[in-house]
């Protein structure tokens, strides 16, 4: 089987897969890396593609999944490096290059802002400063959290991680800890980050949830933390904070890796199932009302739902088979 590189436009020969596992392996490479090492111009076209919401002062996209937002030591391209050529596509050879208005890691998808000027996308981002931007994300979890919904307010800290592969992470800062079967307060930490975090289960089985999470606070993989090391329901295909103290491929049950059709050494290829579902901007400059911003889950997302039996909520669902199509 041959394909056409999105890099260099030569034919290349492509591994047809022998087994029902190196099929699922394909498809989720397939859905997650093919924007990756594409041209610029193509990946500017992409993201035209997935623009959700454009006027005079805003563009907003679906970001895709695994692109960096800004460049950095081994990162061959990135959303802020195709800005020029965006603004082109969308405004002619004069147009000055969009302006990020604020950021999401690499592996999240969803809900972004850009900004045709730079005062305007200034504004923005003291929007989301003080915390006037509506967040809402969506995830798949490896268990249920319990209670059902509720909020998180623990503490986030980054700390170093012993071991043969010694690195850091975010990790929990609690203000009370068990002494003596008691509950006491513990000594504070100046470089603790306040972090909230509002859930709510949409959709469970025993195994697995649907979970819309609204961030009350911004800090560092917070989300992540919050739900892997305050409710022990780690984000599917969070390799990072699934275990404390190693990096390694998330281990799942059996049912569930049934289910996802694919066996544990392959687990690595699971993407992290984290997408930024909605935003709401307040009335900004010439508009008078707030703009709620949505964007679709991306394809594997959607696979992951169905494969788990997990159910969107219904006035989410049409439409929802196309989401992604340019590689989230």
């Amino acid at each position: 089987m041959w394909r056409i590189c999105g890099r260099t436009g030569r034919k290349e020969r492509e591994e047809v897969p022998t087994s029902p596992v190196q099929r699922r392996v394909q498809e989720l490479v397939r859905f997650t890396k093919q924007l990756q090492r594409v041209h610029p111009n193509v990946l500017a076209k992409a993201l035209s593609r997935g623009i959700v919401h454009q006027d005079k002062d805003l563009v907003v996209i679906n970001k895709p999944y695994g692109l960096p937002v800004h460049g950095g030591p081994g990162i061959r391209l990135c959303i802020s490096d195709v800005l020029p050529i965006l603004a082109k596509m969308l405004h002619g050879h004069k147009a000055e290059p969009l302006h990020l208005c604020h950021r999401l890691d690499k592996e999240t998808t969803g809900v972004m802002v850009l900004a045709w000027e730079k005062e305007v996308a200034h504004q923005v981002q003291e929007l989301f400063r003080t915390r006037q931007v509506a967040k809402k994300y969506w995830t798949i979890t490896v268990r249920v959290p319990v209670p059902p919904a509720g909020v998180v307010d623990i503490p986030v800290i980054e700390k170093e991680v012993q071991g043969q592969q010694q690195h850091y992470k975010m990790t929990l800062s609690p203000g009370f800890r068990m002494e003596d079967g008691k509950m006491v307060r513990a000594r504070s930490n100046r470089k603790a980050h306040t972090a909230v975090t509002q859930y709510q289960v949409l959709s469970s089985t025993l195994s697995a949830a649907l979970v819309e999470l609204q961030p009350i606070t911004g800090v560092k993989h917070q989300l992540r933390v919050h739900l892997s090391f305050g409710l022990d329901c780690p984000i599917l295909g969070d390799h990072k904070y699934s275990d404390w103290n190693k990096l390694a491929p998330q281990k799942l049950s059996l049912g569930t890796l049934k289910k996802l059709g694919l066996h544990q050494a392959k687990a690595r290829h699971i993407p992290l199932h984290l997408h930024a579902r909605q935003l709401i901007l307040p009335a900004l400059g010439s508009r008078k009302e707030e703009l709620s911003l949505v964007c679709k889950p991306p394809r594997f997302f959607v696979c992951s739902l169905r494969r788990l039996d997990l159910q969107m909520p219904s006035q989410d669902q049409n439409g929802d088979d196309e989401a992604g199509r340019e590689g989230q």
